[in-house]
């Protein structure tokens, strides 16, 4: 895959919205482009991944550790970033990735998101306002379920 192609895809990941022309272009540089048959395992749960995929093409079916059959979450929106924390820290991954039919990704490698972060205060300010968002985002859903929950 071309280093533009690689950085268009990532222009067209929501996540990356964050990062420059240049930082995505850093980024396509060290990505890698993976196909994947129906049926693969992309990453089984508790495996420690080394970065992020962003979907091309195809699904995936995402599965808890532990979950009940028919628990699956299936993405299959060009652009959706799977496992976008595993950018930052490295820890066992909580789902099951499965290519639900021929799929595509570009694998972001951690190393290369923290090499940026690491040369880009600007790059870190933006990541920290985007994920103080979601988690502001995702607390909110939350508040509706608290009395369900007490």
């Amino acid at each position: 895959m071309q280093i533009e192609d690689a950085a268009s895809v990532l222009a067209s990941a929501e996540f990356f919205g964050i990062c420059t022309d240049d930082e995505r272009r850093l980024l396509a540089f060290a990505s890698e482009r993976k196909r994947y048959a129906a049926g693969t395992v992309i990453e089984a749960a508790g495996a420690v991944p080394t970065g992020a995929h962003v979907l091309i093409s195809g699904s995936v079916s995402l599965v808890p550790e532990g979950a009940p059959a028919g628990a699956a979450r299936l993405v299959s929106q060009p652009g959706a970033v799977i496992g976008v924390s595993a950018l930052m820290i490295e820890r066992p991954r909580a789902v099951t990735i499965t290519a639900g039919e021929a799929t595509v990704t570009l694998l972001v490698p951690r190393f290369a998101f923290l090499k940026l972060l690491n040369e880009s205060p600007e790059l870190v300010r933006r990541t920290a306002a985007r994920t103080r968002q979601e988690l502001l985002d995702f607390m909110g859903a939350l508040t509706p379920l608290r009395d369900r929950i007490k």
